[in-house]
């Protein structure tokens, strides 16, 4: 059984950053994915950012992208979420998760964020102000 927790979220002002974390107990294969979502009231859940255990790829959609960085600790027992220049729209519940890996653009192995991941964390909120 895989269990996932996330800590570090809070208010900041917007151009502001936070670093989320997320402890992930439990055997994680290495070749799963480990990704970041989030969910702001009102609207549907959204991949933000991924990385594929097997060879550390990371992933980002494009609206965090060279703002929000991925990463693991070197126990890979942690999972981070590093976000820069953060913006009133970045508002949210962010939520840790493991999922399967998929073939990805280039035929490679790689994480997406259009499937079912298996094990989620609870969340912890961001709040951005302008």
């Amino acid at each position: 059984q895989v269990q996932l927790v996330e800590s570090g979220g809070g208010s900041v002002q917007a151009g502001g950053s936070l670093r989320l974390s997320c402890a992930v107990s439990g055997h994680v294969y290495n070749a799963d994915c480990l990704a970041w979502f989030r969910q702001a009231p009102g609207k549907e859940r959204e991949g933000v950012a991924a990385i594929y255990t097997g060879a550390s790829n990371t992933f980002y959609r494009d609206f965090v992208k060279g703002r929000f960085t991925i990463s693991q600790g070197n126990a890979k027992n942690t999972l981070y979420l590093q976000m820069n220049s953060l913006k009133p729209e970045d508002t949210a519940a962010y939520y840790c998760a493991l999922g399967p890996r998929a073939v990805v653009a280039g035929g490679i192995w790689g994480c997406g964020f259009a499937y079912e991941y298996h094990y989620w964390g609870q969340g912890t909120q961001v709040t951005v102000s302008s």
